[in-house]
């Protein structure tokens, strides 16, 4: 018999992971959510706990966490719980869709996630507790650092190398050998011609919307 499988966080990304765990045949003991507005219907009949001590109180080698927090820029939970979780030995599973494209060739750190449509292939290596978001390409030999979110749809051609924290955003685009510093964040639409530094913000396409009857008042 495997581990109890615990989810953190109760809102739509933890809602996704639950349903490919169920699509994948695995059963979820708990979900550890200390702040809960509503109970999505992919959580329906799974039992919530609101102190961690109540469901992290069995050994850690009978547990297999799922970080069920999202990742945005400026948000350092998910990553604050994944590191405080493994510091008291208690390891992170793995989520992978079964409509993922995934290259045996491959390599997935602890607690990736890779959701469906997204497209992962030979000789790329994701870094720990990084997200593989809906429909995202990661070309061969990219090499994706640790605590990464590559968002829906994001593009990153062969050889892309990313630090760890980097965000890329909605539909981005990264073209071959490309290389992204630690906590760089790349805006949805990017496209990417250049190495990005350290901490540094690409800005993609901006959509202004006008109000025309504040304008023509004006």
């Amino acid at each position: 018999m495997g581990n109890k499988i615990v989810v953190l966080g109760a809102g739509g990304h933890a809602s996704v992971l639950v349903d490919i765990l169920k699509q994948n045949q695995h059963t979820i003991s708990g979900i550890f959510s200390p702040d809960i507005d509503f109970v999505r219907s992919a959580l329906v009949g799974i039992p919530f706990f609101e102190n961690e001590n109540k469901i992290f109180e069995e050994q850690c080698n009978t547990v297999s966490i799922v970080n069920g927090l999202g990742s945005l820029p400026g948000s350092n939970l998910r990553t604050k719980l994944y590191k405080k979780f493994t510091k008291q030995g208690y390891s992170f599973q793995q989520v992978v869709s079964k409509h993922a494209c995934i290259s045996d060739f491959a390599i997935l750190g602890k607690g990736v996630q890779v959701m469906p449509g997204a497209i992962i292939q030979a000789g790329a290596v994701i870094g720990d507790n990084s997200i593989i978001n809906t429909g995202a390409i990661i070309e061969h030999d990219c090499i994706i650092g640790a605590h990464n979110h590559i968002a829906p749809g994001a593009t990153l051609s062969g050889q892309v190398k990313t630090g760890d924290y980097v965000h890329i955003g909605t539909g981005a685009n990264i073209i071959q050998c490309i290389s992204i510093g630690d906590k760089a964040v790349i805006g949805a639409g990017a496209i990417v011609t250049k190495h990005v530094p350290f901490a540094s913000t690409v800005f993609g396409a901006r959509t202004v919307i006008h109000n025309k009857r504040l304008d023509n008042e004006s």
